[in-house]
């Protein structure tokens, strides 16, 4: 069972073991729920954490791209 402990801030590090079963990183949002005397901890946005990853980001400028979709659906560039 994984465990941690509280700071002085009333701050706590979530485990190596937990964060990788949760699919979970910095930055990422947790919802605590109470109840019973129980804790229950999920991620904010389960599918879309899931999918980090998955999209392939290529050499290219993005100032560029959104200039050509403007273009595409005859919108003004600015």
């Amino acid at each position: 069972m994984a465990q941690s402990s509280i700071t002085s801030k009333n701050q706590t590090t979530v485990p190596k073991e937990v964060r990788d079963k949760l699919g979970t990183g910095p930055g990422d949002v947790l919802h605590w729920e109470v109840k019973d005397g129980h804790a229950r901890v999920r991620p904010a946005a389960v599918a879309f954490l899931r999918r980090r990853g998955t999209v392939a980001v290529g050499r290219g400028s993005t100032v560029d791209d959104v200039r050509l979709a403007r273009a595409r659906r005859g919108g003004e560039d600015e």
